[in-house]
């Protein structure tokens, strides 16, 4: 248990204990299932916290350049990357650091694919495929939207491969669970089951929440299974994000006013949604406040949230808590280390939180603190 009173707010603080419980699930699925799970940096990327997912995990997914070179010097390994696009500047960094490539379309895959045959390692390379088929309600995340740009849908791809195609990647799912990738196994089958015995691998993308408590696991790993059975020749590979860090952490807040304007109070916080938990926007989501309620509650006294950030739209209500706020408190948003450390913002010149690691023997490892010269150096 964190003891809040060795935090300096704002900081994103992970629970070692908890970490390793997420990754001690997430090991067990791929051995049970024999598949291979690989982190995905867009939703976490703390370097300095890697050398405790590799007591579990080996590998990694990039989306980029710079996430593809972290996987290298960082991970020890070279990346599964896919990109919605590369550019002749980014590629050489993308080959020699990857030792799977997938491209989003068949003009990308002309365009780059002779340019690996003189690496010094094989590269192993796929197109990302589009089943038209989601059950992500939240069209910000949903990727077989109609019109997408992310993948290829079966009409554009035809009924023949181009040479040098070694698998196929889907990405339809975003905090999903085992019955919604069942689902859309069905339609990757009914779209594109004849080029599966053809191909070395099928990368079924992210959103695999296995780690969330109502996941059913063994759901997924029957479903890996039988897949498996059924396409013998397939190495399948899984590439959550969320789901290693799942519960794992929080965001320290501070009150630092309460301003009240037609009855509404509202506490500002050192922190911003906009800048430090962007999610909750743009999902939109009220994030769950330790020791509040989710809710306004009669005759307990009630606040809206508000950020630092200058932007009026920064703040998110309403809780009720059982006594009133004062400036001082600590606000502690729960789960708030994926989709939040990788997404934060300088807007406004509002620094970082400290990122911290609240290690298994009750003591605190600070990673990073930042100041004025990353502000500074961001904008020069």
């Amino acid at each position: 248990m964190i003891d809040f009173s060795q935090i300096q707010s704002p900081a994103y603080v992970i629970e070692e204990e908890l970490l390793r419980k997420n990754l001690a699930l997430i090991k067990s699925v791929q051995e049970r299932a024999g598949v291979r799970i690989i982190l995905a940096f867009k939703a976490f990327a703390m370097w300095k916290a890697f050398p405790v997912i590799k007591e579990y995990i080996g590998y990694s997914t990039a989306s980029s350049p710079w996430e593809a070179q972290l996987a290298w010097e960082e991970m020890g390994s070279k990346a599964h990357t896919y990109s919605p696009a590369y550019t002749e500047k980014d590629f050489p960094v993308i080959r020699a650091c990857s030792s799977h490539i997938t491209f989003n379309s068949l003009s990308q895959f002309a365009r780059f694919y002779p340019k690996t045959w003189d690496n010094p390692t094989k590269i192993s390379c796929g197109l990302r495929i589009n089943p038209e088929y989601s059950e992500v309600e939240t069209d910000l995340y949903n990727p077989a939207s109609p019109g997408s740009r992310l993948g290829i849908v079966r009409d554009e791809l035809g009924n023949v491969l181009p040479e040098g195609v070694e698998g196929l990647h889907f990405h339809t799912l975003c905090e999903s669970s085992s019955y919604a990738l069942e689902n859309t196994l069905k339609h990757v089958e009914s779209k594109f089951g004849d080029f599966l015995p053809k191909i070395k691998w099928l990368n079924m993308g992210g959103g695999h929440l296995m780690t969330r408590k109502d996941y059913d696991i063994e759901h997924l790993i029957r479903l890996l299974q039988d897949f498996k059975k059924k396409y013998p020749n397939l190495e399948i590979i899984l590439e959550p994000g969320s789901a290693f860090v799942w519960q794992t952490g929080v965001l320290v807040a501070s009150v630092v006013d309460i301003v009240k304007n037609k009855g509404i109070q509202t506490a500002i916080l050192d922190v911003s949604f906009t800048c430090h938990l962007p999610d909750c926007l743009e999902m939109p989501y009220q994030p769950v406040v330790r020791g509040a309620y989710q809710q306004p509650v009669e005759g307990k006294p009630a606040y809206r949230l508000g950020g630092n950030s200058c932007l009026s739209g920064d703040f998110m209500g309403d809780w009720s808590f059982d006594k009133p706020l004062q400036i001082g408190d600590k606000i502690i948003f729960e789960d708030m280390i994926h989709y939040t450390t990788v997404k934060t913002t300088m807007f406004n010149g509002i620094p970082h939180p400290d990122l911290c690691l609240w290690k298994q023997n009750q003591t605190l490892e600070i990673y990073r603190q930042f100041d004025y010269t990353d502000y500074k150096n961001r904008m020069s």
